[in-house]
């Protein structure tokens, strides 16, 4: 029963040590273990690299370098702008460097190299997030909104306007001709003077023979 009692408390810390393991991570600086220096395009930094990688309290960070002529230094914010080497938080020049990430925030790294590496690029920020912090979501494309048709107009429209009502002809009175004088009455005026002129010679004829 008494040695029961003693590995109650080993099995209890051996489950939390692989807990704690089994959550942490140990991230290479840069994505590789030689990515510890001056970068080679101003494009891609150390941290550029950073701001892709969600770091969580727990993580640990492991910097691999020439120790003979590289160091880590963790800095202020400040020294960090200025890539001031002088009194640095923590300095690390084992070449094999471990660095546990234990409280949210943000962490400042630079080269403690003499030839002014810091200066050239090669330093990192790491921000370290809270663990009841929520990633940002990453924003969606904008809503369009929809266009509704005009509405359509409630005054009524004109009646289209009736077609003109044709006039009604007008009679053409049929005015008859004036007749043409008879040829009878031309010929009887004609007889007329004729036989006027006949008794007339013929009375004077009758007056010579008396």
């Amino acid at each position: 029963m008494e040695s029961l009692i003693d590995i109650v408390p080993l099995m209890f810390l051996l489950f939390t040590t692989f807990y704690y393991f089994g959550e942490a991570r140990i991230i290479e600086v840069g994505g590789s273990l030689d990515a510890w220096k001056v970068p080679e395009s101003p494009n891609h930094t150390l941290s550029h690299w950073a701001e892709s990688v969600r770091f969580q309290v727990g993580d640990a960070l492991l910097f691999k370098y020439d120790s003979k002529m590289d160091s880590v230094l963790q800095v202020t914010e400040e020294n960090y702008e200025k890539c001031n080497t002088e009194k640095p938080l923590k300095e690390h020049k084992d070449g094999y460097t471990t660095v546990k990430l234990d409280v949210s925030g943000p962490y400042f790294f630079i080269s403690g190299a003499p030839t002014g590496n810091c200066a050239k690029g090669e330093k990192v920020t790491v921000v370290v997030q809270s663990p009841n912090h929520q990633p940002m979501p990453k924003p969606g494309p904008a809503a369009v909104t929809p266009t509704l048709p005009p509405k359509p107009s409630t005054t009524p429209a004109a009646p289209a306007p009736a077609p003109p009502t044709p006039s009604p002809k007008s009679s053409t009175s049929t005015t008859a001709p004036a007749p043409a004088p008879a040829k009878s009455s031309a010929v009887g005026l004609v007889a007329g003077t004729g036989i006027f002129w006949a008794s007339s010679l013929g009375a004077l004829i009758g007056l010579a023979f008396v």
